[in-house]
């Protein structure tokens, strides 16, 4: 791995930040390749590196539409935990959480993680009860898990207002340790110069317009670069699931909403923790650059926008002055829109589609960046074995049609 003296870096900065090795290739796409991952996102590239590194499987092109980690792996406000309710989604996030734990040395490339709690606050009876649940469950599955009361959500985080006499009194909140956060560039750029290291291309400037498709099997697909053959395509794209679907001429039960977030001014740390309500609908983590990153659910509409609107920011500030009244008079300097695909049971699609040969991996709704090292293993299992990994098996497409869902709705609180 390339290093620089705190001189040297200050000498590139000075000339324009010219001269920088590249951490990965810019690769022209070939003729044909054994997998074309669609997506160039953290997900896409997580895919491509398991596919190489567990599976062999290095002749891999990811085709990315725009620049690498320009949609969704960029667009979020990088909390990672696994303490779902529902044991297939437990089991599914804890194995992405322990894959986070030792991604930084797996990669050779630190990902920032942060593992520094994830409170969700209870504010009524019934919340109560739904989160003692969730702890139970939780336990039980091998998830770390506590409940707290007010005392001990006050000592674990002492700057959130607990006075009973607010309009939504915390009467307790859940806590997982081991959760935290993550810098989600640095997740998109660990793996694509890792799984560039082991021989994919990883294509940019490259948008997939259409599939190859005969007898009912996938042979490659069209782009604005030019025809790519390949027995085997995963479409893994955040926020256009169903567009790409419908290109291959097939439909997903899935809707695209905005996910809107946005950052304070910097300030001196005081927010230890990630804090999450969903009575108030808010939740709030610290950056390492001193911002408060500041998101809540995802916008009732259906749109493609990547842009923020002023209602939603209105309702997260003032669900923020709530819980946090000492943050009131800080200004907020950026917002943004993310794009998520949401199932009807708000859990993800993984795996084989009605097309031989082409897999589809979306549908994470809010949860998707957690996910994104145990999404990536488990879908490239799937796509060499062509079957499901086991993680993965409750959640393919069928289950609409079997009845079989995993319904994570209003399950884990907020579910980001």
């Amino acid at each position: 791995m390339q290093r620089f003296s705190a001189l040297s870096l200050f000498t590139k900065g000075l000339r324009g930040h010219t001269g920088w090795s590249r951490q990965w290739r810019a690769s022209d796409p070939k003729d044909s390749y054994d997998v074309i991952i669609v997506g160039g996102g953290g997900h896409g590239l997580a895919t491509a590196y398991y596919l190489a590194r567990n599976h062999g499987v290095t002749n891999v092109a990811v085709l990315e539409k725009g620049w690498l980690g320009g949609g969704n792996v960029a667009r979020n406000t990088t909390i990672v935990r696994s303490n779902y309710l529902w044991d297939e989604s437990a089991a599914l996030y804890e194995h992405a959480l322990k894959l986070w734990e030792g991604l930084s040395q797996d990669l050779n490339y630190n990902v920032m993680l942060s593992q520094r709690g994830v409170l969700n606050l209870a504010h009524s009876l019934q919340e109560v009860r739904d989160s003692r649940r969730r702890v139970y469950a939780n336990q039980l599955n091998g998830v770390d898990a506590e409940w707290l009361d007010p005392a001990g959500v006050k000592e674990f985080c002492p700057v959130l207002n607990v006075d009973r006499s607010q309009r939504y009194p915390v009467l307790g909140a859940t806590l997982q340790r081991r959760a935290g956060t993550a810098r989600h560039d640095a997740v998109a750029w660990g793996f694509a110069r890792a799984a560039d290291a082991r021989g994919v291309d990883i294509v940019e400037n490259c948008e997939v317009t259409g599939f190859d498709i005969t007898d009912g099997r996938v042979t490659g697909v069209q782009t604005s670069r030019g025809r790519i053959k390949a027995p085997k395509v995963a479409i893994v794209v955040a926020g256009h699931g169903s567009v790409m679907a419908e290109k291959a001429g097939f439909r997903l039960p899935l809707e695209s909403h905005p996910l809107q977030a946005l950052v304070s001014e910097p300030i001196k740390p005081v927010l230890d923790c990630v804090v999450m309500s969903n009575a108030v609908h808010v939740y709030v983590s610290q950056s390492d650059k001193g911002e408060l990153v500041i998101g809540a659910g995802i916008d009732a509409f259906n749109s493609y926008a990547q842009r923020g609107s002023l209602p939603v920011i209105t309702s997260q500030m003032g669900a923020l002055s709530t819980l946090f009244p000492m943050f009131s008079r800080l200004k907020m300097m950026r917002n943004w829109g993310g794009i998520v695909d949401v199932s009807p049971d708000a859990s993800p699609i993984i795996g084989k589609t009605p097309i031989d040969g082409l897999f589809f991996n979306g549908g994470w709704g809010t949860g998707g960046f957690k996910a994104t090292p145990g999404s990536g293993h488990i879908f490239a299992h799937t796509i060499v074995h062509n079957d499901p990994h086991p993680l993965a098996a409750p959640f393919t497409l069928d289950r609409f049609t079997s009845g079989a869902l995993v319904d994570e709705h209003g399950a884990a609180a907020v579910a980001h």
